[in-house]
């Protein structure tokens, strides 16, 4: 059975490939694409999802949801971690400028998540590839929506080592604490990808050498490979690393049923008030707690199916493209 997908994501280099393999996978219908501000702005997010679709032009195109933040959360990183326009480029997609039209029938992210899902019931699953702005604010408009849902998948938040944006806080859940803790006390299913993690399944510079061979040179083609070649070349650059990791295709698999993983039932909550931890996830491990649990968190999965399911998708849509 196709599962029906939201994707709410803020489309730096990682988001952008997830969403093509996500557009080219025949076990999945995207029935919308909506923009959060994260690694870049809520309005660059927007138009790099614009871009994305225009480029692939699928036969069914997902509806885009708009945000109007022109703040970018990364630029209040504290120094000491490479910021996130090194890592994507300026506008978030490597060395491309999305120049897009401006939206017709424009609609709000989190107002469009809610009538997609009510258009849906129960048939619907939201991977949230950025902050949960956009969920948090959806659930607020309709507090039925939790139960609406089909489950969400998002990745956010650090079980065991250190978090990237913080010594204690991943990225996602420390650009807005208020809404990763709004949405982790909800009652909707929901999966968690730990940094940890979503950080496994990763590309050596000589695999995505290889890739790069194997991937037709249509326009959609070229476009991935030099996403591919700026991801090398920031990484080489700006962290002490050798490989190019994929979380936003670690949760994608997981969705698509692409890749086997392992969960934990735990007890989940956000950090918002401290200053040096807020947005952590907190995770009840108290032996005698009778609360409720409220959310699995992925403790493992298949590296070498993630990585396949990259690969294999991303050949997909570049020769898609090329028929």
């Amino acid at each position: 059975m196709v599962q029906k997908i939201i994707i709410d994501a803020d489309p730096g280099i990682g988001d952008a490939l997830a969403i093509l393999v996500a557009m080219a996978d025949p076990a999945v219908e995207v029935l919308a694409l909506t923009g959060t501000g994260g690694c870049v702005s809520g309005l660059q997010a927007t138009r790099n999802l614009h871009y994305l679709v225009g480029l692939v032009d699928p036969i069914r195109h997902p509806r885009i949801g708009q945000s109007e933040l022109a703040e970018n959360p990364a630029d209040l990183i504290p120094p000491g971690m490479p910021h996130q326009q090194s890592l994507n480029g300026r506008f978030g997609l490597g060395d491309t400028e999305p120049l897009v039209p401006d939206l017709h029938n424009r609609r709000e992210s989190a107002r469009l998540i809610v009538d997609v899902v009510r258009e849906h019931p129960q048939e619907v699953r939201i991977i949230s590839f950025g902050p949960l702005t956009n969920v948090a604010m959806a659930f607020d408009l309709d507090p039925e929506l939790p139960v609406l849902l089909n489950g969400l998948i998002c990745l956010g938040g650090t079980l065991h080592s250190s978090g990237d944006a913080s010594p204690t806080s991943e990225f996602n859940f420390w650009c807005h604490p208020q809404a990763a803790r709004a949405v982790m006390k909800s009652p909707v299913g929901k999966i968690v990808v730990p940094l940890e993690v979503s950080q496994n399944p990763a590309m050596t510079f000589d695999d995505i050498d290889r890739l790069a061979g194997l991937i037709p040179s249509t326009p959609i083609g070229e476009f991935v490979n030099n996403l591919l070649l700026y991801a090398v070349r920031a990484c080489r650059q700006q962290m002490p690393c050798e490989e190019v990791a994929l979380p936003a295709a670690a949760a994608l698999a997981i969705a698509a049923g692409a890749a086997k993983f392992e969960t934990s039932h735990v007890v989940a909550d956000v950090e918002t008030a401290g200053e040096i931890t807020s947005g952590m996830l907190v995770i009840d491990r108290r032996r005698f707690q009778h609360r409720q649990t409220n959310a699995e968190v992925v403790t493992q999965i298949d590296e070498a199916a993630v990585i396949d399911y990259f690969c294999r998708g991303l050949r997909r849509i570049a020769i898609a493209t090329d028929l």
